[in-house]
C-alpha cells in the first residue's frame, strides 16, 4: 500500500523547489531541475512502485542536503532561522524558503526509511534498489553539479 504521506511531502518538496525558483531566479534552472526527481517519485508512487520511491525518496533529499552543506548553504539557514525564532522578518526570502525545504528534506528521508524498513526489510531485492537508485542519484545530481562547474564565471 502506497503511503499518502511520502507523495505529500514529495509535492512540497517540489513546490518548495519551485518556489525557489521564483525568488532565487539566478539559479531559476537549476532550481526546476531539483524539484523533478521528487515529480518522478510522485509518478512511481501513483505506478504502485513505491519500493523505489521509498529508496528514492531516501537518496535524493539525502544528496541535497550534502550537496547544500558542502557549498555552505547551512549558515545562512542558520541565519534566517535566528531571526524568526526572535520574531523577525527573514532578510532574503530565499533562504527562509530553504530552511522550509530542509526540514521537509530531512521529514523525507525520515518518514520513506521508515516505511522502507516496515514494507521492504529483509527483502533480497534491498541492496539491488539501494544501488540502482544511489546510481541515479549519483547520475542525477552530478549532472547539476558539472552544469554549474560549467557557467560562464563573472568578470569583477
Amino acid at each position: 500500500m502506497v503511503h499518502r504521506g511520502v507523495a505529500t511531502l514529495s509535492m512540497c518538496l517540489a513546490l518548495c523547489f519551485l518556489l525557489l525558483s521564483h525568488y532565487d531566479q539566478q539559479f531559476f534552472l537549476v532550481h526546476f531541475y531539483e524539484s523533478v526527481i521528487y515529480l518522478a517519485i510522485v509518478l512511481m508512487l501513483f505506478y504502485f512502485e513505491d519500493r523505489w520511491a521509498y529508496m528514492l525518496g531516501i537518496l535524493a533529499p539525502a544528496a541535497w542536503l550534502v550537496l547544500f552543506t558542502a557549498i555552505g548553504g547551512m549558515t545562512d539557514i542558520l541565519r534566517q532561522i535566528s531571526l524568526v525564532a526572535r520574531f523577525q522578518r527573514p532578510d532574503f526570502a530565499a533562504h527562509f524558503l530553504a530552511a522550509i525545504t530542509l526540514v521537509l528534506a530531512i521529514a523525507m528521508i525520515v518518514v520513506c526509511g521508515y516505511r522502507w524498513r516496515r514494507e521492504f526489510a529483509g527483502l533480497k531485492q534491498g541492496w539491488s534498489t539501494f544501488l540502482v537508485c544511489l546510481g541515479v542519484v549519483v547520475v542525477y545530481y552530478g549532472a547539476m553539479v558539472i552544469w554549474i562547474l560549467k557557467w560562464p564565471r563573472a568578470v569583477a
